[in-house]
């Protein structure tokens, strides 16, 4: 019952504290640490910053992948476009 507290505690404190950290991985992050923490040793709070903390950080990882391949995706398609532009050659 603990845990549960401290997690819902944890979630609304950090849905409250900014964009930056009520991001869902933060949240998904948090819970997990949070009951790892438990699981551990009684250490949920702990375990709640520090999952929310790589859960922040593989959000961000995600999205700039996410970024990265819109970015390629975007230079392939005006590469063709430039490519179907061009007049053919004659021979």
């Amino acid at each position: 019952m603990k845990v549960q507290l401290i997690a819902a505690t944890l979630m609304l404190s950090l849905a409250s504290a900014g964009a930056a950290y009520a991001k869902p991985s933060c949240a998904k992050g948090a819970v997990v640490g949070g009951i790892g923490g438990h699981v551990a040793g009684k250490h949920g709070l702990l375990g709640a910053a520090a999952g929310c903390a790589i859960g922040h950080h593989m959000g961000k990882k995600q999205e700039r992948e996410q970024q990265r391949q819109a970015q390629a995706q975007a230079n392939a398609q005006a590469q063709a476009n430039a490519n179907a532009q061009q007049p053919a050659p004659r021979k």
